[in-house]
């Protein structure tokens, strides 16, 4: 069974607001003593939180599906529903946060960093929050809103300093123990080490951290073998070591080689932006600065091997340590150097200038003015006019549909946010088709502003509106039957007027006003 996990999809959805409360303050010698209905609470949001006792994803990975505590609906007598309880979710230091696409969201670095991974709904008012001195008594309340719901990467990029990168069984391992408290399992196999270790070094008067990767091959980044995978768990370190093994068993392997290989590996890694230096740039794996630590000098072969190949390491720039894990010769000149490296790459991210950025101006546009924008589309030949924006969406979502004076409180509403006057903009015409939100969404047959405005909900009982009593919204179909219904019928009575006047009832035809009888001849 796996015990470390670096990267999951997670699914997280934020709590449901609870719904508000339609009730009227009762009491003796008072039966109507005003609305007192308590609104619904907010629902709980997911939050991610950096946690130091946490150090993987595992549990994640069992369980993807993460659901806020949703908000209690209120009460009568002013009572408000409870607010959904959050949900924080620990996570390690290192942890990035991304969307299916690809796109970083969050860099949670530091002990207590958080990222709201989904918010809760809103929850919904009730009818005493709802009054004013139109509507004394509301007979309706909002309903609450459901919470984000959302599916989201974590990778997990361990925070080091320096990374030990290298062949299988190259020693890594080894260094790592020799070098630090760390106790990570060593064999003599291959892949040995499946998740990165973590070791803190002290050199002077510097404490840094050293990761130990699990071995790259040749074709990792095409897959193979396992060291590819924890790559992203070097991205943050200031410098690479290349452990290169002189003692290896493999007769078509040496140093050089390896290195190479290596070399290639790194260079074909593309770095994402969640690491980024102080001016915001990234610096790929194979432009670090790089040591190279020929181990395993305890062995005679190894030795050898070593001052063979010193040379040719040096010729290409690099600084070279021959060192064993296993006789400690040479690891405190490798951890000088480590340290050296590390107090420069801090000193640069102090003393860089921070970065400002740059100021977006946006567009004005009629989102950004009104909260709303309509766009015109076609459905079975018929036109559709669509309304997107936060405010229309979450007020549909409020509305009870089963509650009349709740639907004509969302006609207040629209048309006091201007939708009415920019679809008699858009061309639209009533009994159009009207979508609010995305995808079906609510479709209404539009007819304009309904007459008169909550004024007239005096004469109306709770819970109900005399504006949608009185004058209904029929259907585009049954407009178009009425409309022929009426044609029919005054085709009709013109057939019954022309019967009764070539009966001799009336004297003149009935389309005398567009057929007038010819002037009378001479001698008639």
């Amino acid at each position: 069974m796996a015990s470390f996990v670096d990267r999951v999809v997670l699914h997280v959805s934020g709590g449901t607001g609870g719904h508000g409360c339609v009730s009227v303050k009762r009491e003796k010698f008072k039966p109507l003593g005003g609305p007192d209905g308590g609104n619904g609470g907010d629902g709980g949001d997911v939050i991610l939180r950096v946690d130091s006792s946490s150090t993987t994803l595992l549990d994640y990975h069992h369980l993807p599906h993460r659901h806020a505590t949703n908000g209690g609906n209120g009460m009568g007598d002013w009572r408000n529903g409870k607010t959904g309880e959050t949900l924080i979710l620990p996570v390690p230091d290192g942890t990035v946060v991304k969307n299916k696409d690809g796109e970083v969201l969050a860099d949670l670095v530091g002990e207590g960093a958080e990222y709201i991974a989904a918010a809760g709904g809103q929850g919904g008012l009730g009818n005493s929050s709802l009054s004013s001195q139109k509507r004394k008594a509301p007979g309706f309340a909002l309903l609450g809103v459901p919470g984000d719901e959302r599916d989201i990467v974590l990778e997990l990029k361990s925070i080091a300093d320096i990374a030990l990168v290298g062949f299988p069984s190259a020693g890594k391992s080894s260094l790592i123990a020799a070098m630090s408290a760390a106790r990570p399992k060593i064999a003599d196999y291959p892949f040995t080490t499946l998740v990165p270790n973590l070791g803190v070094v002290q050199a002077g008067d510097v404490r840094f951290t050293v990761a130990d990767v699990p071995g790259l091959i040749e074709g990792a980044s095409e897959g193979k073998g396992l060291g590819h995978n924890f790559l992203r768990h070097v991205e943050r370190c200031a410098a690479l070591v290349h452990v290169l093994d002189c003692a290896a068993l493999e007769t078509d392997r040496d140093p050089l080689g390896d290195l190479d290989i290596i070399e290639k590996e790194l260079e074909k890694y593309a770095v994402d932006m969640s690491f980024a230096g102080a001016d915001g740039d990234v610096v790929p794996l194979n432009q670090r600065p790089r040591l190279v630590a020929l181990n395993k000098v305890d062995v005679p072969d190894g030795r050898d091997m070593a001052e063979f190949v010193r040379p040719e390491l040096e010729k290409r720039g690099y600084r070279v340590f021959e060192v064993s894990a296993s006789s400690h010769e040479g690891l405190k000149a490798l951890g000088y150097a480590m340290a050296e490296i590390v107090r420069d790459a801090r000193a640069s991210v102090e003393s860089a200038p921070p970065r400002v950025k740059t100021p977006t101006l946006r567009v004005r546009n009629a989102d950004a003015k009104g909260g709303f924008t309509i766009r015109k589309e076609e459905r079975n030949l018929q036109p559709l006019f669509r309304v997107l924006g936060d405010k229309p969406v979450r007020w549909v979502q409020q509305t009870d549909f089963t509650n009349d004076e709740a639907v004509g409180y969302l006609a207040d509403r629209l048309a006091k946010l201007g939708v009415e006057d920019k679809l008699f903009k858009a061309g639209a015409k009533p009994g159009d088709a009207v979508v609010i939100g995305e995808g079906d969404g609510v479709v209404f047959d539009w007819e304009p502003t309904m007459i008169g405005g909550a004024e007239l909900l005096a004469a109306s009982p709770r819970g109900s509106d005399i504006r949608i009593e009185e004058f209904s919204r029929p259907t585009r179909e049954e407009k178009k039957e009425d409309h022929q219904a009426r044609r029919d019928a005054r085709a009709a009575a013109r057939a019954e007027l022309e019967a009764e006047r070539k009966a001799g009832i009336w004297t003149e035809s009935v389309n005398y006003k567009h057929n007038p009888p010819a002037a009378p001849k001479d001698g008639e």
